[in-house]
């Protein structure tokens, strides 16, 4: 039993208590009543872009393992145009002999490749679709995200229905060593599955922000390349079906690397880490360790590897053949260097499998092997896979063995390899063995080929 004056105390609290309960109730419906429904936008990004969203199926052809094969593939892309313009990932259509694709509606239309560019892992297709045909289209934002930002992954993972993801941008200037050296990434914990490569990354708006690239099985992470990448190399992907890039031929590093321990006493400017033989950068003077501080005017600084990309960048848009004035200091004298870059061409070589023989030759890119590039600076031709069971594994061939000469015929291109190949086939009656000159880590031998057994049919 409460005693009356304990009572009349105890009644003034609950009473203070009941209306701040009220109060608070109130507050919290209010604010459900004002704030919108999280689905419902999610609901409206997702409508305004899924339609536009393509399952991608190509058969492509590969030749790696020293025998030619065909496999099929899949991947994901958008349309951005309402000519049937598709933007996906390079590494979706690449060697690729037929693209196939579906549209969310059901409709089915073969494609074709107008530009790729494999440094940014970008690709346009163009379907191949009657005229008048009406097709739905997303568009482009070139906005840059923020991080904690709500973003969406769209695609057709595994060759299933199209699907979304939902997740928040963790990073949005991820540096990604040796995954192109042109961009940085979003990252986002937006599940991007396989088969979700070249799907658009959405943002609540209802935009295209970036076209997803790398994933992994588990989808706990993924990488989106922005939006604002993709709108500047589009009108050349267009025009020239490549990106279009100059080349100078230097490497740059920025002024503090935490990882290595490495810190420069400079405020500004980009430290020259190499310079290629027989580059555009070699032959006008640069040199290792000088120190860029403006290019054309412009000044330039990279204080972190992610300032690195939007310099590569800016230094890959500029115009071939045209001078371009370099401020360095080298060994604290101020110095002015004009170089004119060159087209940056292809960055992989072609290949050819020589099934017979059980390997594969391809052409040395500077880009693509510059390991093999420093033994070939003039190019050249190397063993790129080889048949497990072939003939040339079992003469003692290696993979990166450089291709010195074939049959006493000196060889520079897959098409001489190519030449000797088809005439070797077709002298079976005549001859099996071939003597090849090879370089193995800058070491030349000569190995004979014993293709008298075919191991192809066997296979």
């Amino acid at each position: 039993m409460i005693a009356p004056c304990r009572r009349f105390w105890y009644n003034i609290r609950m009473k203070q208590r009941l209306a701040a309960l009220f109060a608070c109730s109130f507050t919290l419906v209010g604010c459900i009543s004002r704030t919108p429904d999280f689905r419902a936008v999610v609901s409206e990004a997702k409508a305004a872009v899924a339609p536009a969203v393509v399952f991608i199926r190509v058969i492509y052809n590969d030749t790696e393992s020293g025998r030619n094969r065909q496999g099929v593939a899949s991947g994901s892309g958008v349309i951005v145009s309402k000519d049937g313009e598709v933007l996906t990932n390079h590494h979706v259509i690449d060697k690729t002999s037929e693209i196939r694709c579906q549209l969310a509606d059901g409709r089915s239309f073969s494609a074709k490749v107008v530009g790729k560019d494999k440094d940014l892992d970008i690709a346009l297709l163009k379907l191949d679709m009657p005229g008048g045909t009406d097709v739905p289209v997303a568009a482009i934002s070139p906005r840059s995200l923020n991080v904690g930002e709500v973003v969406l992954a769209m695609g057709a993972p595994w060759g299933l229905a199209r699907s979304v993801s939902m997740g928040i941008v963790s990073c949005n200037d991820r540096f990604l060593e040796d995954c192109g050296d042109y961009t940085l990434w979003y990252q986002t914990d937006a599940a991007i599955s396989p088969g979700n490569s070249g799907g658009p990354l959405v943002d609540t708006d209802g935009f295209v922000v970036g076209l997803n690239a790398r994933g992994n099985l588990m989808g706990a992470q993924g990488f989106t390349i922005p939006s604002a990448t993709i709108l500047e190399i589009l009108p050349d992907l267009r025009k020239y079906g490549e990106a279009h890039w100059a080349w100078f031929g230097f490497k740059l590093q920025p002024l503090e690397d935490f990882k290595r321990n490495i810190r420069f006493d400079a405020k500004e400017g980009a430290l020259v880490a190499d310079v290629e033989q027989g580059s555009p950068a070699e032959k006008a003077g640069l040199k290792p360790n000088d120190l860029v501080v403006s290019v054309d005017g412009e000044k330039l600084t990279a204080r972190f590897w992610e300032d690195i990309p939007a310099i590569e960048r800016r230094l890959g848009r500029k115009e071939f053949e045209r001078p371009c004035a370099f401020s360095v200091v080298r060994g604290g004298v101020p110095l002015e260097i004009s170089v004119a870059p060159t087209e940056k061409g292809r960055v992989e070589g072609e290949e050819f499998a020589c099934g017979r023989w059980g390997l594969t030759a391809k052409e040395i890119n500077r880009f693509y092997n510059p390991d093999l590039a420093f033994f070939a600076p003039e190019g050249g031709v190397y063993v790129s896979g080889l048949a497990w069971d072939g003939n040339a594994e079992t003469c003692g061939f290696h993979e990166k063995d450089i291709l010195v000469s074939i049959g006493g015929k000196s060889v520079k291109t897959v098409a001489e390899v190519k030449a000797i190949y088809e005439d070797s086939v077709a002298k079976l009656s005549e001859r099996t063995r071939l003597p090849i000159v090879i370089s193995r880590n800058g070491r030349r031998t000569t190995l004979v080929l014993d293709y008298s057994e075919d191991t192809e049919k066997e296979d």
